[in-house]
């Protein structure tokens, strides 16, 4: 029986990360995938989805600008979209090959070892792996289950992948449906009614069961992102019940209930499920380790840590934040509880998020809606794009930053909020500071490059120390500063 310092199941992205931070400290280890490595990561994921977002939204911009010359709009195949999806796919996919190829070679001085099968715990130190070559088993002094998550499906609607589909099948389709609908308002089902309505060949519906998308994020984003989508030919289901949805003739038919009472029967071309993923545990073997599960069916840890010691769970099957950069910070931060004796707990409080929507959102920290769930008083600044010089160069006025900070002296970061062209590009410099705990003078004080998106950013800031270049009491319709209170009262604030 071979032994390992380390063995990973589960090559996606919190599983890779974590066998190459083994690497880095001299230690045996092997990396046992079942499909593709990447996993999610690269496969009807976050690299497949975004790439078809970028080209979409590219779409949207060309046809924005013939529209004000009344000319034809302009029109990319699906086959066109599917062959850049395919292009960005196959070259993440030879970057992972030939990086874990390499290492494997005589010459390398890497213990590593890839192993393209199923692993599955015998014990708390003994993994059972089965490839096509056969069954062999290992000894791990330590194990990092990294087995990733899938679409949840609902029993009552028949998912066949090609007419009723989850992620799993979208980006498999032979054309643009010429009508979808999509069940759920979050950001998966935001972020497609996005990509299908920018490309303008299909009508799009979304099912949404509370009053508003995005219930998660304050009014002002959601609102925005709302209007947006209808006024690019979205229809909104809010506070809509699905009764049913089936394939009738070879297409969608679906009935809601509105919270009028009314009911309506729609028929469309596809529709996509977005409702939540669940957690890869089948047939991990974790009743022989003595491997507990939450009641959400998620493997439980403390800090990455499960309650075996030397087994550790990281990623989406842990039922933390289901995002590739967060699946990979815990991944590494498991190996460094194993090998470096790292005593630091996983932050989840400031982390930067990107929504792929229109305009893309992002975020760091809190929002309004957490900060008064703190139950103390907060000051918030926000300043809109159309008093930015790079957004109106750029034409793409629709968006504002909103900074939250605590309501004294120090006036600390909690938290901010990006709508707009280059959002994601403007929250990692806020980010920082409030991992640093840094007071806002000190992007005050920055020289920002000119003309650029983080200038608002900027000026957010110095309204807050009273010393901004356009006042808030002139550009009331643009620019806010507001004290809120943990009930919720809010004071205007034109000068602070």
């Amino acid at each position: 029986m071979e032994n390992f310092d380390l063995c990973v199941i589960g090559g996606g992205p919190s599983g890779y990360a974590a066998a190459m931070r083994a690497i880095d400290f001299g230690k045996k280890v092997i990396l046992i995938e079942k499909g593709k490595l990447g996993g999610a990561g690269i496969y009807d994921g976050a690299l497949t989805s975004k790439t078809t977002w970028e080209l979409a939204n590219k779409v949207f911009s060309i046809n924005e600008m013939l529209s004000l010359n009344n000319r034809q709009p302009f029109e990319m195949s699906w086959e066109d979209v599917k062959q850049t999806v395919s292009e960005a796919v196959f070259d993440r996919k030879q970057q992972y090959s030939a990086h874990i190829k390499l290492l494997q070679e005589e010459t390398s001085s890497v213990r590593f070892e890839y192993a393209r099968g199923t692993g599955k715990l015998l014990s708390k130190n003994e993994v059972e792996i089965t490839t096509k070559k056969g069954v062999n088993v290992i000894w791990a002094d330590n194990i990092i289950l990294a087995t990733g998550s899938r679409p949840r499906k609902l029993p009552t609607i028949p998912i066949d992948e090609k007419i009723i589909m989850t992620s799993d099948g979208i980006h498999h389709m032979d054309d643009y449906p010429k009508s979808l609908v999509i069940l759920g308002a979050g950001v998966i089902g935001c972020e497609y009614a996005t990509i299908f309505s920018n490309f303008g060949k299909t009508k799009v519906y979304l099912i949404d069961r509370a009053d508003r998308i995005l219930p998660f994020e304050d009014e002002d984003v959601a609102g925005m992102v709302s209007e947006n989508l209808k006024a690019n030919g979205v229809t909104i289901h809010s506070t809509a019940k699905l009764d049913r949805m089936e394939i009738v003739d070879g297409e969608v038919e679906y009935e809601i209930s509105n919270d009028d009472g009314s009911r309506e029967i729609i028929r469309v071309e596809k529709a996509l499920l977005s409702v939540g993923r669940i957690p890869n545990v089948e047939n991990l073997g974790l009743e022989n380790a003595g491997v507990n599960l939450s009641d959400r069916n998620y493997i439980s840890d403390n800090n990455t840590q499960t309650n075996v010691p030397n087994i550790y769970a990281v990623g989406d099957v842990s039922g933390h934040i289901a995002l590739v950069n967060i699946g990979e910070i815990e991944g590494r931060h498991a190996v460094e509880r194993m090998f470096d004796g790292k005593t630091d707990s996983v932050s989840y409080d400031n982390i930067c998020t990107i929504m792929f929507l229109s305009p893309e959102v992002a975020s760091v920290g809190m929002n309004e809606q957490q900060c008064l769930a703190r139950g103390k008083s907060f000051k918030v600044v926000k300043i809109d794009f159309s008093c930015i010089a790079r957004a109106i160069a750029m034409r793409k006025t629709r968006g504002f930053f909103k900074i939250m900070v605590t309501d004294d002296d120090e006036m600390h970061i909690l938290g901010m909020r990006a709508i707009g062209e280059h959002a994601s590009s403007a929250i990692q410099a806020i980010g920082l500071l409030i991992k640093m705990n840094q007071p806002i003078e000190v992007l005050a004080d920055l020289v920002h490059p000119h003309p650029s998106i983080i200038e608002g950013i900027q000026e957010c800031v110095r309204m807050l120390l009273n010393k901004s270049i356009f006042k808030s009491a002139v550009f009331k319709d643009a620019m806010y500063c507001y004290r809120r209170e943990p009930e919720g009262a809010v004071e205007h604030l034109q000068e602070l």
